[in-house]
């Protein structure tokens, strides 16, 4: 049986498919934030963050009836929301696992292991890259350039990046991740942001 329109699934189960779709209050909250950085005869520019809220409302993927109400909530023909929806990766359209763990593996950070930091997740997650968690919680894939390649190797999962990873590192956020807990994102290995390892090397007479 499908779910309410805009109610995303039961614990340990992937969001099924829906006939309807609306935004939640916080979810609709969060979308006229979004408007409002954009004036009103060019709300369509927002496609992309309501795209991303409506994902993240249903559980991880766009069904047709999310791509739909964005359409018609921007005042789009649909067709052109489902060509954003499929031309960018972040965006899912079959059901997968809640949470999202994406490795990047482009040339900086395979350079810099991101061979063992997909090993670490297929290892803890129990799965392949492509494939989701058996009890939905979990759906792992590789990615393109994640633009933080100082940092690299790099794992974008849901809205945070963990940066400079190892094997040990990675296998530690996972674990974290399983108990329900929040680790926090950014740099692993003590550096700030993306300077060198060592500190400031140039503006070194300025505040941080």
């Amino acid at each position: 049986m499908s779910a309410p329109a805009g109610k995303a699934e039961v614990k340990g189960v992937m969001a099924p498919d829906v006939s309807e779709f609306a935004f939640t209050p916080e979810s609709m909250a969060e979308a006229e934030k979004h408007l409002a950085k954009y004036p009103p005869d060019r709300r369509q520019s927002a496609v992309l963050p309501l795209l991303h809220l409506a994902q993240k409302q249903h559980g991880g993927w766009l069904p047709r009836a999310a791509l739909d109400y964005v359409a018609d909530f921007l005042g789009m023909p649909r067709i052109r929301v489902y060509e954003v929806a499929t031309f960018y990766d972040m965006f899912n359209t079959e059901p997968t696992g809640r949470i999202q763990v994406r490795v990047c593996t482009t040339t900086p950070c395979w350079l810099c292991g991101s061979d063992d930091i997909v090993r670490a997740c297929k290892e803890v997650l129990g799965i392949e890259v492509g494939q989701s968690t058996d009890d939905g919680r979990f759906f792992l894939r590789e990615f393109e350039c994640l633009g933080a390649c100082a940092n690299a190797p790099v794992l974008w999962v849901d809205d945070d990046f963990y940066e400079d990873l190892d094997y040990e590192k990675t296998k530690a956020i996972l674990e974290a991740l399983k108990r329900g807990e929040r680790p926090q994102p950014g740099p692993q290995n003590g550096r700030k942001a993306s300077m060198p390892l060592g500190g400031k090397t140039t503006l070194t007479e300025l505040g941080d």
